[in-house]
């Protein structure tokens, strides 16, 4: 009976121990991630309270998009390699490192309110739980049964690369749980069995998959109970008539303002950022975008500029999964066409207008 006792106090001990680790780096950024907030003598045009977005939000959105580039490098990986080759420890020091420095950018811009910041320490702490469970599999038991298959992949490897691809897509424009991982583990067993390499992937991945299915059903759930966030944003733009505005595609006109430019709504997400480029290509401005005049950009890079002329770098990651870095810049909402040119002629790739 003691040595029961004895056996369940280790095991609480570090079930605690356990939890305190996953919960420093929400104690970090809550503690030394701050800023003071900076006087914003903007007067937005865009007033209608259901089209206003806050400011402090288009840095917070990173977070979750870090998660979204790291299933594209970790494809990437998977081309050449096997899932034990990726950097997970690296991609979670990316997320809570860039967390910390967006995390000052939002106070400067009026800060995030309670629920936003505990959305996001959710998600990180899910996705260091996600990265660490991985890499401890990964890097022992799956490296071992990659090693006994050889270098040719088995059917269940070839799958998991086709999947992984086609989740990065997926994340650019449709919530994460909104994925079909049931449909996945079906077409994972579909597949041939030829090595312990595929029953292996069979059991790893399918269970991995059925848990994220469990746990996209509970999300989906508690998204519908409090209303699905908000799929369109709307914009000021000028130097483009509003004919023009019209024919682009996902473009819908809603008032002309004269000299205050047209008032347009737009998907937000992955469609947005293409929207706002084609806006660049065609010589127009964007005046302010939700009410605000301050956005962040990200752009891929071989190694960080010493100076941008239109925008400032707010930090400097590792690009999970690939060569280079991806830099996060701010930039006023005017100057984006200015800044996409600007990146062009540095040899730098735009990746993403971060929407509120």
């Amino acid at each position: 009976m003691a040595r029961l006792l004895r056996l369940l106090k280790w095991l609480s001990l570090s079930v605690v121990l356990f939890v305190v680790v996953l919960l420093i780096p929400v104690g970090y950024v809550e503690t030394f991630c701050k800023a003071e907030p900076e006087d914003q003598a903007f007067a937005p045009q865009i007033t209608e309270p259901a089209f206003v977005r806050a400011e402090a939000n288009s840095y917070l959105t990173y977070p979750e998009w870090h998660i979204v580039y790291a299933y594209e490098g970790l494809a990437n990986v998977m081309k050449l390699s096997d899932e034990h080759a990726f950097g997970y420890t690296r991609s979670v020091v990316g997320f809570w490192a860039s967390f910390c420095a967006l995390n000052r950018e939002a106070d400067r811009h009026g800060g995030a309110d309670a629920a936003t910041r505990r959305t996001i320490h959710v998600i990180g702490v899910s996705f260091t739980l996600e990265m660490g469970m991985k890499a401890l599999y990964e890097e022992t038991v799956g490296r071992l049964f990659a090693l006994l298959r050889g270098a040719e992949k088995s059917p269940q490897d070839l799958y998991a690369l086709t999947m992984a691809e086609d989740y990065g897509r997926f994340l650019h424009q449709t919530p994460w749980y909104k994925y079909d991982f049931d449909g996945s583990v079906g077409k994972l067993w579909a597949e041939p069995v030829t090595s312990l390499r595929s029953w292996e992937r069979r059991l790893a991945l399918g269970g991995e998959w059925k848990a994220k299915a469990a746990y996209a059903d509970v999300i989906a759930s508690a998204v519908a109970a409090t209303g699905q966030a908000q799929l369109t944003i709307r914009s000021l733009v000028s130097g483009i008539p509003a004919a023009d505005l019209r024919a682009m595609p996902d473009v819908t006109v809603i008032e002309e303002r004269g000299d205050n430019g047209v008032l347009i709504e737009t998907p937000r997400y992955r469609a947005f950022t293409v929207i706002l480029r084609q806006i660049a290509e065609r010589n127009g401005t964007v005046l302010e975008v939700a009410g605000n005049d301050d956005i962040m950009v990200s752009a891929l890079a071989p190694s960080a500029p010493s100076q941008l002329g239109y925008a400032t770098v707010i930090a400097d990651i590792n690009r999970d999964g690939f060569t280079g870095r991806r830099l996060l810049l701010q930039a006023k909402v005017r100057d984006l066409s200015l800044l996409f040119t600007e990146l062009k002629s540095a040899g730098f790739e735009l990746e993403h207008v971060y929407d509120y």
